[in-house]
């Protein structure tokens, strides 16, 4: 990684995140460049971080031999046209909903894409991301892709770009449903008698417990769940009154909610401009 320039269109959270992370990981800031149109934007972050500013897209992309295309979807296709890549250059894209074959067809054709899916805790480098290697990108720039993306957190590889969908579904608007889980435990906390600070941190540590313990303790989430669900005791009953509630189907229908909401969005930013 430290001979490869890697070039950022877009400077927001996410962009932030990914090239904090680089540094942190030791990758040399002077091989890191940002291009935004905001002046304030690429000032904060050579700043903070010591990397290149570039004013102009195409400047970036002629220095750079990975693109992040960190811009929001609804214009990365005025973004994209205005760009004319080199040969062997590897584009990634983190904008939802862009499928390869459109951004390859702004790029003006046959290009190396990686699509990338990644979430909000992408903030804190503890990241869930989703990826898809178009068929022109070669296994070195898979692996370029994927130091990219672990920089912000986990990573795995999709093989059928269709299921993207259902990685917006699962991990990429999955923070607001475990959000929207502590924010009705912390109310029914207090609802108890907790002081409202008390529930919030009992909330937000509990939740940040059983996810270390899923991720360090090699046992499915229904394991663990039994470990601590003793019969007769009040896990158990906590437990009846959410399958009894049918939590398993809402979750069902929600995420195909999300994913079809996904594949139409994915239609409409496909349309002509």
């Amino acid at each position: 990684m430290d001979n490869i320039k890697i070039g950022f269109i877009g400077g927001g959270n996410m962009a932030r995140s990914l090239i904090g992370g680089l540094v942190a990981a030791g990758v040399p800031p002077a091989t890191l460049l940002v291009a935004d149109p905001v002046a304030d934007i690429r000032a904060a972050l050579v700043t903070d971080f010591g990397i290149i500013p570039c004013d102009n897209n195409q400047a970036l992309v002629d220095s750079c031999d990975v693109v992040v295309l960190a811009v929001k979807p609804q214009v990365l296709r005025t973004v994209a046209t205005d760009l004319s890549p080199a040969n062997e250059q590897l584009f990634l894209t983190i904008a939802a909903g862009i499928r390869t074959d459109s951004l390859a067809n702004w790029l003006g054709g046959q290009v190396a894409i990686v699509r990338a899916m990644p979430n909000t805790p992408a903030l804190v480098q503890c990241a869930a991301t989703g990826m898809y290697a178009g068929a022109d990108v070669s296994e070195q720039q898979r692996n370029v892709a994927e130091s990219v993306m672990r920089a912000a957190g986990l990573v795995q590889w999709i093989e059928d770009e269709t299921l993207m969908d259902a990685v917006t579904a699962l991990s990429g608007s999955g923070p607001a449903y475990f959000f929207l889980v502590m924010e009705a435990l912390e109310q029914a906390g207090q609802a108890l008698g907790l002081p409202a600070q008390t529930a919030r941190l009992l909330t937000i540590q509990t939740a940040f417990g059983a996810a270390k313990l899923a991720l360090e303790i090699e046992e499915d989430p229904a394991v663990l769940r039994q470990n601590v669900t003793s019969p007769g005791g009040t896990t158990e009953q906590a437990i009846r009154v959410l399958q009894e509630g049918k939590l398993a189907e809402l979750f069902d229908g929600a995420l195909a909610a999300a994913r079809d909401r996904a594949v139409e969005l994915a239609d409409q930013l496909d349309q002509p401009g």
